[in-house]
């Protein structure tokens, strides 16, 4: 079975006008290395933001700032890991060198198959680190820079899943960071009064590596071919049976920060092809 990440197209981005989506203004994105964070940055980037990735993955965060600056964007990738407080600190300082921090991506995420009771605990403390604490603490640093802007306005997205809508077997920490991040999505539209506005993305299966990564364990704790895994479980419920593009997904983020989505507070945008509402 191939499942393989696609490349991403100039024409496949969002491209929208909006006064604020300028050079002087940064997006931070995490997870740049690769997949959904790396089509946001790029995304960003050409949408003529300044882009600041993030990722303990060097090499691929490397690659993801040549893809953006081909696309005649900007992008500065900056190493860090999300796990520890002080170079998370470090990464919102040079951001802010760059401009002012206006736009926060939070994607970053990994991925551990098995159930409540075989759950290791380390994995299960790593994941709430990577995708709820660092969303939170990267959320607290850059609220500060958002309102000492211009016009004192800021956007977050928290890219969360079908994930933070349903639960599914094996993935009981996923299940509960990805609610987790609509909890912090709404805590900050409802302190934000409207100009520090948040929201969530949540979509099915995304063709990228972590999703790839999931189908051999998946098939071996059900007991079923890999094949039975992307038909029957990760697309079972969808009306559209193919996943979704890491580009399709960073494209919602665009809509969520620009002028488009002014009401857009606390709200989560649920592109799942129907998986969730109409099973």
């Amino acid at each position: 079975m191939d499942i393989t990440e696609p490349k991403i197209k100039r024409e496949e981005i969002l491209i929208l006008l909006d006064d604020d989506f300028n050079p002087h203004n940064v997006c931070m994105a995490t997870g740049a290395g690769a997949g959904i964070g790396r089509a946001t940055a790029v995304a960003a980037a050409a949408n003529n933001l300044m882009c600041v990735g993030l990722d303990t993955n060097e090499e691929g965060g490397r690659e993801t700032e040549e893809i953006a600056r081909k696309m005649g964007g900007r992008m500065i990738f900056i190493k860090a890991d999300l796990t520890q407080d002080g170079e998370i600190e470090h990464a919102v300082e040079e951001a802010a060198k760059l401009g002012t921090i206006k736009y926060v991506a939070n994607i970053a995420g990994i991925q551990h198959i098995d159930s409540v009771e075989n759950f290791p605990m380390e994995k299960y403390d790593l994941m709430q680190r990577i995708m709820l604490r660092a969303p939170f603490y990267l959320s607290k640093l850059t609220i500060p820079h958002m309102k000492k802007s211009t016009d004192g306005t800021g956007v977050i997205g928290n890219m969360a899943s079908v994930h933070a809508h349903i639960c599914t077997i094996n993935k009981p920490v996923y299940n509960i960071t990805k609610f987790g991040l609509r909890a912090l999505t709404q805590s900050i539209a409802a302190e934000g009064e409207g100009k520090i506005r948040s929201f969530t993305v949540s979509t099915g299966f995304v063709k990228t590596s972590l999703t790839l990564a999931q189908i051999p364990p998946q098939a071996e704790q059900r007991g079923i071919t890999k094949e039975e895994v992307v038909r029957d479980v990760m697309m079972g419920a969808s009306r559209i049976k193919e996943m979704i593009s890491p580009i399709e997904v960073a494209n919602l983020f665009i809509f969520g920060f620009s002028r488009f989505s002014k009401f857009l507070i606390g709200g989560d945008l649920l592109f799942d092809g129907g998986m969730v509402l109409t099973y």
